[in-house]
């Protein structure tokens, strides 16, 4: 069978690196065609993608599918709020993924719809789980922000779901992906000159390779896979760790106001940090992937040290600058 997908969020670095490479797989692979949809143009080269500028917000997104003939959607138009862009994040990523689906709910030729979800779902609190599987329940740090979003948009989506059973749904719920070839709140972190870190924590990370995360969203499309699922990267990263293989001075602050102490440092070395990832470096988070392995056929290439190693070989000084475009 083959697909007619549109991808949201395509001017977002991860969105238009992974829209390039599915349209690259062309017929023979099963896509004959990849429509990549936002806001804003594309900073970088989406090859075989066509681009439609629309915003999902909006009932255009209906009149693309129906033009497009589309009958896969994958929707990664999801971003925590960032330095110039820290208001309308509800509204961006909540009020968007509902009228995505009203509109999915009203095309009939749509037979799957694919959420690049985030592991920020399950918050980040003291009282967390040692690993988080997919039926946990997140016991903090999910009121407000990024976390509160991504609750509220699977929320919408396991309601599609009901309306429309036939429709094919699959949540991919990821862990921070860390490389230099698309921007992520922890590269951006790592990256900085120094590491600010809340005092008496020593939080245990995990990063999703790229090249993982791009695989099981081929996956998704290509094949059959229902269900909720985490990718990360086995085994963990300590903060303390990531900062002595980095050459990176951690800056301890008082755990009470970490989030804005850390801010005000990051921003005086040039860099930033998104409000919700403060709870994440103090905290940690965790991921059980055996449904990954074990329901969905997939077996995670790339531990989290492998993901941390590659990256941090390949930050140079200036890195950032050329790792621009929307997270």
């Amino acid at each position: 069978m083959s697909r007619s997908v549109l991808v949201t969020g395509v001017a977002g670095s991860f969105a238009s690196l992974f829209a390039r490479r599915l349209a690259d797989l062309g017929e023979e692979a099963g896509i004959s065609k990849v429509v990549g949809i936002d806001t804003v143009l594309p900073a970088g080269d989406i090859g075989r993608v066509k681009f439609v500028r629309a915003d999902i917000r909006t009932p255009v997104v209906g009149k693309v599918i129906a033009v497009e003939d589309v009958d896969t959607v994958v929707h990664l138009d999801l971003h925590p709020p960032s330095r110039g862009r820290t208001t309308g994040g509800k509204e961006l990523n909540v009020i968007g993924t509902m009228q995505l689906l009203a509109a999915c709910q009203r095309a009939a030729t749509v037979k799957k719809f694919v959420l690049g979800s985030s592991s920020a779902v399950y918050g980040a609190s003291p009282r967390d789980p040692a690993m988080f599987t997919e039926s946990s329940l997140a016991r903090g740090g999910v009121r407000s922000g990024f976390p509160k979003d991504v609750v509220e948009v699977e929320s919408y989506v396991r309601g599609f779901a009901r309306r429309r059973p036939e429709v094919i749904i699959t949540i991919l719920r990821a862990a921070q992906i860390l490389s230099t070839e698309i921007t992520t709140p922890l590269g951006t972190y790592f990256t900085s000159p120094v590491l600010p870190a809340a005092m008496g924590f020593d939080p245990r990370l995990q990063f999703t390779n790229l090249e993982d995360a791009v695989e099981v969203l081929r996956l998704a499309i290509l094949n059959d896979r229902p269900g909720t699922f985490n990718i990360a990267g086995e085994g963990v990263v300590l903060l303390s760790q990531a900062a002595r293989r980095l050459g990176r001075p951690i800056i301890p602050l008082p755990p009470l106001g970490y989030a804005t102490a850390a801010r005000r440092v990051l921003r005086a070395a040039g860099s930033d940090i998104t409000p919700d990832l403060h709870r994440l470096l103090t905290y940690g988070r965790v991921l059980d992937t055996a449904a990954l392995r074990d329901i969905f056929g997939y077996d995670v290439r790339h531990s989290s040290l492998d993901t941390f190693e590659e990256f941090r070989r390949s930050v140079r000084p200036g890195v950032m600058a050329v790792m621009g475009g929307r997270s």
